[in-house]
C-alpha cells in the first residue's frame, strides 16, 4: 500500500482517534499491558489543537486517508513527541521511522535541538524501536522538568516501566 507523508489537516482530526486505537491493540500481545488496548486516546478536539499549531503530520493512504500520525509541542529547546501511532495493519513497514525523520528535519529546521518523549522501557516497539532511531535514554538527572512531571504523571495514570528518551538532533550542541 503506497502511503504519502503530510502535514495533518483540520479535517484528519476526527479520524485519528481510530488510528491510535488501532496501534493500541498491538498491547494486546503485552502480558500486563492488555488493558491499554482498551484505554481513552487523543480526542478529535485535541488532535485539532495540534494541527492548529502546525504540530501534526499524517501518512496517508492513496485516497488521502491517515493511516499514521505523529503530534507533539515544543518544550525549551526540545520539541517534545506526545503520541506516534501508526495502524495496526500498517505497523512494522516504515511509517512510524518516516514520520520521524520527517519531524526531526522539521524541528531542526525550526532550531530545536532535540525530540524528546516517554515510552515503555521494555516493549519491543517502544523503546528498543526508538532506539534503533537513534534516541537516548535519559536517567533522572538528564530529564528536564517536564519530562520528570511527564513521567509522574504516567506513573499516576497506572503506567510503569515508562522511560524517558531523547534524540540530539544533527548540528545541536
Amino acid at each position: 500500500m503506497p502511503t504519502t507523508l503530510r502535514c495533518a489537516r483540520d479535517d484528519d482530526a476526527d479520524l485519528l482517534p481510530a488510528i491510535e486505537r488501532s496501534a493500541a491493540q498491538a498491547f494486546l500481545a503485552c502480558e500486563g499491558l492488555q488493558w491499554i488496548a482498551s484505554e481513552e486516546v487523543l480526542s478529535a478536539a485535541q488532535h485539532r489543537a495540534f494541527i492548529a499549531a502546525g504540530h501534526s503530520w499524517v501518512v496517508v493512504d492513496e485516497q488521502d486517508r491517515p493511516q499514521g500520525f505523529l503530534c507533539g509541542q515544543a518544550c525549551g529547546e526540545d520539541w517534545h513527541i506526545v503520541e506516534l501511532s501508526v495502524a495496526r495493519a500498517l505497523q512494522g513497514r516504515g511509517q512510524g521511522r518516516r514520520l520521524i525523520a520527517t519531524v526531526s528535519a522539521w524541528a531542526q529546521a525550526q532550531g530545536f535541538t532535540g525530540l524528546t518523549l516517554t515510552t515503555f522501557a521494555s516493549v519491543p516497539w517502544n523503546a528498543p524501536f526508538y532506539a534503533r532511531q537513534g534516541f537516548e535514554w535519559l536517567d533522572a538527572q538528564s530529564c528536564s522538568d517536564f519530562l520528570q512531571r511527564q513521567l509522574a504523571a504516567e506513573q499516576a495514570h497506572g503506567l510503569t516501566d515508562r522511560c524517558a528518551m531523547r534524540l540530539k538532533l544533527q548540528g545541536a550542541s
